[in-house]
């Protein structure tokens, strides 16, 4: 079950997690938008994949924050995750952002419109508010660490992320959880050996391969190999970061991730998974609760389980269970993900921020 990022029944948000300026002002008391002038209703830009703060929201809408919702109607509108960063650059430029809104797929674009006088500072206005003590420390802190020390923008999930794997083909194949990438790329091996495709991965969304590559880093590197590359100690372009790119594209390129995997979506490559077609999917905690086959999640949940990415080369990671999966600590679950989510700690929060 997602953690509560507030615990607040005045705010009545709970459910979703998910809190900005804009949705505090405006959720049971207050005034929505994000422009100067009056709004005809509140709206809320979400990414398509995600429908836990939008269901919350309309839920919210009909129950505790009807009177609210009948003075200022709740607007939902929805976007690829792919195409966030891009819709809110140009909303921005239009001084047209909506009240509320899921953050960039990267700290760094909402740290742009931060600093252009785009993004309330929800801290301030949780003071103001005098409610700003019942946020959970870690989604503060976590929050914190991804957005320069500032309160930029709010989880509404925490999620473990990891490699979720059959353990059935696992297991008829003679094949032992990995604990290194040597192992990883052993056991896909011994996968595809067999005819059976070693990994789902979602190439339509791009995160799903990208998380991959960070968590190469996470391991080979330590955690603070991408804020290096943010402060300019280092770049992308580094042999030892190009390696991590290099070590997932060669999966890639023996065909580990199946046929055209960059036109794979989501739903696909989780179904994939699901139905035994391959024997690992890189993927959050999320995925069990909101699976478009809850019949098939509940027999995966039987026969699969998940660990974090494995560290690179010879070091071990420790191993965890929780009913129904085992982790390899996911480098990469360590860090917030802002938008599925991202997620993205052992928590992946996803995220929303909306204008001033």
């Amino acid at each position: 079950m997602p953690h509560r990022t507030i615990r607040a029944r005045r705010l009545a948000l709970a459910p979703a997690g998910v809190l900005s300026l804009a949705l505090v002002a405006t959720a049971c008391g207050g005034s929505g938008g994000g422009t100067s002038a009056a709004p005809k209703d509140f709206t809320y830009l979400s990414v398509t994949e995600n429908t836990t703060t939008r269901t919350a929201l309309t839920t919210l809408s009909t129950s505790a924050c009807k009177a609210e919702n009948d003075a200022l109607p709740l607007k939902v509108e929805t976007i690829p995750q792919a195409q966030l960063d891009q819709k809110l650059q140009l909303l921005a430029g239009q001084d047209a952002l909506p009240g509320m809104f899921a953050a960039g797929n990267a700290p760094a674009l909402t740290k742009q419109l931060a600093k252009g006088g785009k993004v309330a500072d929800i801290e301030l206005e949780l003071e103001r508010l005098g409610v700003l003590d019942q946020l959970e420390p870690a989604a503060v802190s976590t929050i914190k660490a991804l957005y320069g020390g500032k309160l930029m923008a709010l989880p509404y999930e925490y999620n473990i992320e990891g490699i979720f794997y059959n353990k059935k083909l696992f297991q008829e194949n003679g094949i032992a959880v990995p604990g290194t990438w040597d192992e990883l790329l052993a056991a896909a091996d011994k996968l595809n050996a067999k005819g059976i495709q070693p990994f789902s991965a979602s190439g339509a969304q791009g995160w799903p391969l990208t998380r991959l590559i960070s968590g190469y880093l996470y391991r080979s590197l330590g955690p603070d190999a991408l804020d290096k590359v943010d402060a300019g100690t280092a770049r992308l372009t580094d042999p030892e970061y190009v390696k991590a790119a290099e070590e997932v594209a060669a999966l890639g390129k023996k065909g580990y991730f199946g046929k055209g995997v960059g036109s794979i979506d989501y739903d696909t490559a989780m179904n994939q998974f699901l139905t035994g077609k391959s024997g690992m999917f890189y993927m959050g905690s999320w995925a069990l609760a909101t699976s478009p086959i809850p019949s098939r999640t509940r027999s995966a949940r039987r026969t699969s389980a998940s660990c974090p990415s494995p560290p690179s080369r010879a070091a071990r990671a420790p191993s965890t269970s929780t009913p129904p999966t085992s982790a390899w600590p996911s480098p990469s679950a360590r860090r917030p993900s802002t938008t599925r989510p991202a997620p993205g700690s052992a928590a992946s929060p996803r995220t929303s921020a909306a204008p001033p």
